[in-house]
């Protein structure tokens, strides 16, 4: 009994601390694969660092010597892959067009708020909470997307890149519900849902026509981001299937923050107040959001 009492705090807090460890991988992934981005294309760099992924996790699933998946976990996980896959390398152009501290919440926001739907239409109406979040959400999205300086913004007058990062939140949305479906190996889960994901980059690589060039930087970027991106896969998909999938999601939601940090730092981005209230909201509503 001691024993026991023992374990099952740490056992209960185990999928928390993998969200938060995804939620740094994640950030820091969002980062390298946007700042290599800009000097390479987004759907060749992608396809290059799911490659990399590959390996990494393939070696990975193979030491662990876990159990292979079955059949509808397998379908579940190359469905996740195909659409994260499209959805990451929309989402690095995304950040390569315009701020990354302006885009990343975006795709954030959006990944984590339409799980949140799906779960209320399946189990009922929202709490106070998730409507305080959705309101809190327009405002944060609308500070967001007002008109900047002349040369960050579309023809429309919105910044660049906010349209592709509402995508690619869509495309998160939909790895998230897809990935929560498959059971087995979390290891083995993430390596089938990436095959996938360098074959959907693939095929949009032959359909855009996309020049084969990668330099020696953008390919070290390339394969750093996609090693991280798959382990932050990884820890995801551990978290979800030992605790609640909106406590994953809600944490792990959280990875812009990283990104913007990095991006402040190491790139010396500007806000102005209001934009940065605006990022601010929008951090600030992904757990609301997802708490009902």
């Amino acid at each position: 009994m001691l024993i026991s009492s023992g374990l099952s705090p740490l056992t209960h807090l185990a999928p928390a601390m993998y969200s938060v460890a995804a939620v740094f991988i994640w950030g820091t992934s969002d980062f390298t694969g946007g700042y290599a981005s800009k000097r390479a294309n987004a759907f060749v760099l992608t396809a290059f660092s799911h490659l990399c992924a590959c390996v990494l996790m393939l070696g990975v699933s193979v030491a662990q010597h876990d159990p292979f998946p079955n059949r509808a976990s397998i379908v579940w996980a190359l469905l996740a892959g195909s659409m994260g896959g499209i959805s990451l390398a929309i989402f690095y152009r995304a950040l390569s067009a315009g701020q990354m501290g302006l885009t990343a919440p975006i795709a954030a926001l959006l990944g984590a708020a339409i799980p949140t739907l799906v779960d209320i239409a399946l189990e009922g109406a929202p709490s106070r909470w998730s409507i305080a979040g959705f309101v809190l959400a327009i405002v944060a999205i609308w500070l967001i997307t007002r008109p900047e300086a002349p040369g960050q913004n579309d023809e429309g007058g919105r910044p660049k890149g906010v349209a592709a990062a509402a995508l690619a939140g869509v495309g998160f949305a939909g790895f998230y519900l897809c990935i929560h479906q498959a059971s087995g190996s979390p290891a083995w889960i993430a390596t089938i849902g990436r095959v996938a994901s360098l074959a959907a980059t693939v095929v949009a690589i032959i359909a855009t026509k996309a020049p084969l060039k990668l330099d020696l930087p953008s390919a070290g970027m390339g394969m750093l981001a996609g090693c991280f991106d798959i382990s932050g896969s990884a820890l995801f998909i551990y978290a979800a299937q030992r605790g609640r999938l909106d406590e994953a999601v809600v944490i792990t939601s959280l990875y812009p923050a990283v990104t913007v940090l990095l991006a402040r730092l190491i790139l010396k981005e500007h806000f102005s107040r209001w934009k940065f209230v605006g990022l601010l909201a929008a951090l600030a509503a992904v757990p609301l959001i997802s708490a009902g």
